[in-house]
């Protein structure tokens, strides 16, 4: 039996519909432990039937804990790895497939702690999360598609709407699955700008501003295509010739295996300032902008898209290069087939991975 373990942020969790997704194509319903925190309830329960059983711990983090709150969330994940490893010996799971997140915590220390299980870890962003930089050196493999050179799994969709921009006719402004105020405010300054450069605007806003957009382009007489989210990001994608947008890892590759140009504005407060190192994997290869969220002007926006806006076709051609499809199911396959040697699946205490990750700067 497989378990795939973590979320708590639509980025990690989109990681685990796809893993799932082929899990079953191979006739594998696998087993699912997350969090009561975070996303996870909302993403996993709108697709039940694929799992075996899913369950949802009180799991919490520890590094930016002070004081007795931190000796509370240890306290907290010594229980739940207990019931974790309970979970996984209920179902004989052999292999468990952690995306982080600190909702990964109590299933990814239950396998490491415990004998004949494999912890297998996809980390979706250019530099190692803290839990990650724990587990990593107990963990059989470690996917990684910026330095690790894994492809990224994204769903399909994305490379079937793929499509070679040529000229700037649509731009798409996206927050990430919450919004993001900032993007929105973002757009709103530049709506009028692009409309006397006829350029049209898609805008994804998220739940909480998409009145107040919507109210706000009203008032400036500008059309645009807003909406709050959307299952259907594949097809929204396919008609914009550049996005702006947070550089969230799964947000990114999806925009890559579409072949769409991207000027990224990073979430500035990410854990370790990720967003910043994603956007900047590709601004060095030529292939993005970065935006600082901080030294927004109109005009430096503006002079921007400009320039990208030139660039339009190699940029594009050169993207869809960087990812592959099918990128879960090798990675899939890959877990399944592979027997590691003993060397490689270490054993340690759940003490001292407490301490490691409690000490992990």
């Amino acid at each position: 039996m497989v378990c795939i373990t973590g979320g708590g942020t639509g980025g990690h969790l989109r990681i685990v519909s796809v893993l799932r997704e082929e899990l079953n194509k191979l006739g594998i319903k696998p087993i699912y432990i997350g969090s009561i925190h975070g996303k996870d309830r909302e993403w996993v329960g709108e697709n039940p039937e694929g799992w075996t059983a899913t369950y949802f711990l009180d799991s919490r983090g520890v590094v930016n804990q002070k004081g007795l709150k931190r000796i509370e969330a240890v306290r907290n994940i010594l229980r739940e790895s207990k019931k974790a490893v309970q979970l996984m010996d209920k179902h004989n799971v052999q292999k468990v497939i952690s995306v982080g997140g600190y909702s990964a915590a109590p299933a990814s220390f239950g396998a490491v702690t415990t004998p004949d299980r494999e912890l297998y870890i996809h980390e979706q962003n250019s530099i190692l999360g803290r839990l990650n930089q724990v587990l990593e050196p107990f963990a059989v493999r470690l996917f990684n598609s910026f330095f690790g050179k894994d492809p990224y799994p994204v769903d399909e969709s994305f490379f079937t709407y793929a499509r070679t921009r040529k000229k700037l006719e649509k731009i798409i402004f996206l927050g990430g699955s919450q919004g993001a105020h900032a993007i929105n405010q973002i757009a709103l300054q530049m709506a009028p700008y692009l409309r006397n450069a006829g350029i049209e605007i898609i805008h994804q806003t998220g739940a909480r501003d998409f009145k107040f957009v919507k109210e706000r382009y009203e008032k400036m007489g500008i059309e645009a295509e807003i909406f709050s989210f959307t299952h259907h990001l594949p097809e929204k994608l396919h008609k914009a010739d550049l996005a702006i947008s947070r550089a969230g890892a799964s947000t990114l590759w999806e925009l890559v295996s579409n072949g769409l140009p991207t000027i990224f504005v990073p979430y500035p407060y990410a854990a370790g300032n990720h967003q910043y190192f994603n956007a900047h994997y590709l601004e060095e290869r030529g292939l993005a902008k970065i935006m600082k969220e901080e030294e927004f002007e109109v005009g430096k926006l503006l002079n921007l898209v400009e320039e990208i806006g030139r660039q339009l076709e190699p940029i594009s051609v050169e993207l869809q290069k960087m990812n592959t499809p099918k990128g879960g199911e090798q990675i899939v396959k890959e877990i399944l087939l592979y027997t590691p040697p003993p060397s490689l699946t270490k054993r340690v205490t759940l003490w001292d991975l407490l301490l490691r990750w409690v000490r992990n700067k």
